[in-house]
């Protein structure tokens, strides 16, 4: 790896176990020497990306919450999908979140509240689990087979840890069997008090941009009307699919 990369790479570091970091524990992370390990934190601190907080300990810096700001107002997706997704809310009382892949990272990236909001573990930004949920079941399902595969092959103790087919053949026939159906109802599976219907915003050439989901409690069940529900998720992830282009 270059050095720009393994600069760029102290930002991983970070996570919701480990907010801040030293320089040291960034030198050892990365192994490289503790003078070159400063010069990186330097770097990353002059750019804004990370910030002194206290006990000689770095966090991530205010310069993300500026790019966080472009990336939002840049995001076709999110350009074109809010006004539906508010119509969704609107005729259903639902939260309606949307979801994308980045690689093979999940991550939500606009949420449009109901009327009662759902108390979420995961927003804006936090990584959630790849196998479990509506959301990347419907995002899975429109790999194409050979990225599939990559996925089977390179996650696939944490799929059998999910209840998932452990043979590749069962597994590629349970995702194509939702990428036929258009949607994915999961019933408890992320958060055992929530239920979520969700649905891919398909792209012209194949594939999707992303997922949209309206999620509610799963106390509700008894009085959705799931087919009804499916019909606005997958209409409204197709309108914005044709807005996309």
């Amino acid at each position: 790896m270059s050095s720009l990369g393994r600069m760029l790479g102290v930002l991983d570091l970070f996570d919701d176990t480990r907010l801040t970091r030293t320089a040291e524990d960034i030198s050892n992370a990365l192994d490289v020497s503790l003078p070159t390990g400063y010069r990186y934190v330097r770097m990353l601190l002059e750019a804004g990306l990370l910030q002194r907080v206290e006990d000689s300990q770095y966090t991530l810096g205010p310069r993300i919450i500026l790019l966080d700001h472009y990336i939002r107002k840049a995001d076709p997706v999110l350009r074109e999908g809010i006004a539906v997704m508010r119509e969704l809310v609107a005729a259903t009382g639902f939260d309606c979140v949307l979801t994308s892949l980045f690689g093979t990272q999940v991550l939500d990236t606009h949420r449009e509240l109901g009327g009662a909001p759902a108390a979420l573990a995961y927003g804006r930004g936090r990584p959630r689990p790849l196998f479990q949920g509506g959301a990347p079941k419907v995002l899975l399902a429109n790999f194409t087979p050979q990225q599939l595969r990559k996925v089977f092959d390179a996650r696939h103790e944490e799929i059998v840890r999910n209840g998932l087919p452990p043979d590749w053949s069962e597994f590629r026939r349970h995702y194509a069997a939702i990428r036929k159906a258009g949607h994915y109802v999961s019933i408890g599976e992320l958060e055992p008090q929530l239920a979520a219907v969700a649905a891919p915003i398909p792209k012209a050439e194949g594939g999707a941009w992303a997922a949209i989901s309206l999620v509610f409690e799963t106390s509700r069940l008894a009085i959705v009307d799931i087919d009804k529900t499916v019909h606005l998720v997958t209409e409204a992830a197709e309108r914005i699919g044709r807005r996309l282009g």
